[in-house]
Formats: structure tokens, sequence, C-alpha cells
């Protein structure tokens, strides 16, 4: 373990050069360039509240920051891991050149899609100014509903980009995976009625959905259950120890599957 930990602090430095790589490779052909990570989540949040609010029939006045809120982190998820999962063939030239720890490059797609989320987040100020929303106690959410993300995203791309290598209809049965953990996790809905029937595990038991209910609850203004926290935690850790450890398992054989 400490000599990972060393290789990875020696690599620290080549782990930031392909995170700016990815930013600049990302909007390399928009003139709007990393504004439009603001543009973006601010156009898909007015036509799904004018959509399901009016379809709904839903007036909250709190509805376009619920939807917003649930978009941005699903938005990093559905971006971090489909990065991750294409990282070793999308780079198979340089692994095949030079010796580079194969796991550089799943994290930093994860990484740098979370830096473009991050900035993001000015679009759920912008909300909260507009449904006259104010900080409250529960404030204090909003860091360990992010730091649970990035470990459940990283833990999710490392296990998605091992699997990639040997099995390329991987990236397009996640494609479908995601739109089903979309409309699982509660976006651009009020799940009551769908968690007093019988499918609320459906609800209960996405862990998506549950981070997501704690980053709600950060800007809302609640406390989001134990459950959510306690889950979420132990999913994450349970994703990242079996992503790494599949990565890690499989990675001597990448170079003959690439």
């Amino acid at each position: 373990m400490v000599k990972y930990i060393k290789g990875f602090f020696k690599y620290r430095f080549l782990l930031w050069e392909l995170v700016k790589k990815g930013i600049k490779l990302k909007y390399r052909r928009s003139y709007l360039g990393i504004v439009w990570s603001l543009i973006e989540p601010i156009l898909t949040t007015i036509v799904l509240v004018i959509v399901f609010g009016t379809l709904f029939n839903n007036k909250d006045p709190q509805f376009p920051l619920y939807v917003v809120s649930g978009r941005l982190l699903y938005t990093f998820f559905q971006s971090g891991t489909k990065q991750a999962t294409t990282a070793i063939r999308n780079n198979s030239s340089m692994i095949k050149k030079v010796y580079v720890p194969k796991y550089l490059y799943p994290l930093a797609g994860v990484l740098f899609n979370f830096i473009i989320f991050l900035i993001s987040l000015i679009v759920l100020v912008l909300v909260m100014i507009y449904t006259h929303t104010l900080p409250t106690l529960y404030l204090w959410q909003f860091l360990p509903a992010l730091a649970i993300l990035l470990v459940f995203t990283i833990g999710c791309g490392m296990f998605l980009s091992a699997l990639h290598v040997f099995f390329r209809d991987v990236e397009y049965l996640w494609n479908v995976m995601l739109m089903l953990i979309m409309y699982m996790s509660a976006i651009f809905y009020f799940p009551d009625r769908l968690l007093k029937s019988r499918w609320a595990f459906v609800i209960q038991y996405n862990p998506l959905y549950c981070i997501i209910d704690i980053f709600r609850g950060s800007v809302m203004g609640y406390q989001a259950p134990a459950w959510d926290f306690g889950y979420t935690i132990v999913v994450s850790l349970m994703a990242v120890f079996l992503g790494t450890y599949l990565f890690w398992k499989t990675q001597d054989r990448f170079i003959l599957h690439i």
C-alpha cells in the first residue's frame, strides 16, 4: 500500500496535466468554452421545470432549486463515469509507448469533470437567489455529499474502465443504465408517492438518489436521513474497493486488448 501511495505522489503532476488536458479537449471547439457548463444546466432546468412542473401541476416555489440540485449531481456522475469508462482505450497509444500508472487515466477523467461540476455550482447559487432560498444550518451537508459523490464516481469509473478494456459493449450498456439511474433518482419529480408504494426500494437503495437527497438537504434546508449518510458511505467505499481491486488485477492484461 505504501508503494502505491508513493507512486501516486510521484505522478501527481502528470495527473494534473491529464486533468487540464481533459478540460481543454472538452471545450476546444466551443466558442463559449467553460461558460457552457453554466448555460447548459440553466437551459435544462428551465425545460424540466416547465414540462414536469406543468405535467405534475407542481407549483412549489422551490421546484426549480429541487430540479437543478439533482440535475447537477447526476450530470457529474454521468459524465465522470462515461469519461472513465473509455479512458484506457482512448489513451491506448500513450499506454503502449510510455509507462504511466494506468489508473491515472480514468481518475483524471473523473477529476476534470468534477472541476467542471464545481464551477457549474454557480448556477445553484443563482437559482437559490431566484427562489429566495437562504442558507440554513443544514448547509454543512454540502461537503459530505460532494465527497461521497466523488468517491462513488471514482469507484464506479475504475470498475467500468477495467471492464471496458475486455468488453466493449460495456460503454453502450452503461448508457442504458445511466438513463435508468436518472429516472430512479427523482431528479424532476417528488418521490413521496413512490416511497409509499411497493416500489420504494427503487429509490431507497439507489445510492445516487441518497447522495442527491443529502445535497438537497444542504441547499433546501432540511436534515437528510441518517440512512442516506450511512448507506452511501458504505456503498461508496465498497465501490472504490471493488473498482480498484478489479483494475489492479487486470491492468497487466490491458496491453493485449487495447
